[in-house]
């Protein structure tokens, strides 16, 4: 198990990467780093239970008192907040960290999904101090909500509301296709290039399946992708070349202001350090311009989900 200090100095102690280099524009100007996926969450409490069975990706808490200075000290300037699931389909870390620090932190809230009675929270659901969006899995048992018809309330009610949707899913472009096309109002993210850890093949560095699946929808324009976690699928060490081809395939087909880039740290964080996830993009990925980087690195992703 990994201890408080090797993970706080794993984190932190990466020290050959300069910040600056990874935060100036072409012009010279300040370049904003918003990174788009992290989970926070507290210990278990009588209050604050998680969901028997489950376990989080760290042996220790990730609090918001940890990740500031995380952010600080790689020149991070604002986070998007998407709530882990072991606690269960509760928001309220997560608004508390947005709530204390708004110019820092934003979130893509859980909703019940499995319960359409939820369709009457969203309506309101930016009125909530801090809330972005909506984020929303398909994995393991809960994929058969695409084909038992138990999700198909949330698209239309989502749309109307104008919320952005962040999803996780496995191989599933045919119905997010349906969904793009029935929906064009619908902002709709893919998470992690279309990748997830929970199938054994991605562990196994084989991408190509489900990054075909993801390009499929670039062809709509309510779809946009995150470039995220590309240190937790590779299978080499900084700078991660074996994500390289499959980085710029998906940059290619949706173009900078459709791509975000994310560390999801948590997921991963003995695979690199924070700096090295930024620098991974602003450093080593020769095919981006620096206006290219700019969106990628933030721009992109505040305007999609309307973060001022």
């Amino acid at each position: 198990m990994t201890t408080r200090r090797q993970f706080i100095g794993s984190a932190l102690g990466a020290g050959a990467l300069a910040a600056a280099g990874c935060q100036t524009t072409g012009s010279g100007g300040k370049r904003e780093i918003v990174d788009a996926q992290i989970h926070l969450w507290k210990a278990p409490s009588a209050d604050w239970p998680w969901v028997p069975g489950m376990k989080p990706q760290m042996p220790e808490p990730f609090t918001i008192e940890k990740l500031l200075p995380m952010m600080d000290e790689a020149g991070v300037d604002r986070v998007v907040i998407v709530p882990p699931s072991w606690p269960g389909d509760r928001n309220d870390y997560g608004l508390e960290a947005a709530q204390r620090y708004p110019t820092r932190f934003g979130v893509m809230g859980r909703i019940p999904l499995r319960n359409p009675k939820s369709a009457a929270l969203l309506p309101g659901w930016r009125s909530q101090p801090g809330m972005l969006g909506v984020r929303v899995t398909f994995l393991n048992k809960d994929v058969e909500m695409l084909t038992d018809g138990s999700a198909e309330w949330f698209w239309p009610a989502a749309e109307k509301a104008g919320l952005p949707v962040m999803f996780l899913a496995h191989e599933q472009g045919p119905y997010f296709a349906r969904v793009a096309e029935r929906h064009p109002g619908l902002q709709l993210i893919v998470d992690h290039m279309g990748l997830t850890l929970s199938v054994q093949a991605v562990r196994e560095g084989k991408f190509d399946g489900p990054i075909s699946h993801t390009l499929s929808l670039a062809k709509y324009p309510n779809v946009s992708v995150k470039l995220s976690a590309t240190p937790n699928y590779s299978l080499q060490p900084y700078p991660f070349r074996d994500m390289t081809p499959h980085i710029r395939r998906l940059f290619e087909a949706y173009g900078p202001r459709r791509c975000y880039w994310g560390s999801d740290i948590t997921n991963g964080f003995d695979k690199a350090t924070y700096r090295q996830r930024i620098a991974h993009f602003t450093e080593t990925l020769d095919f981006l311009t620096e206006s290219d980087k700019h969106w990628i690195m933030g721009r992109s992703i505040l305007e999609r989900l309307s973060w001022a």
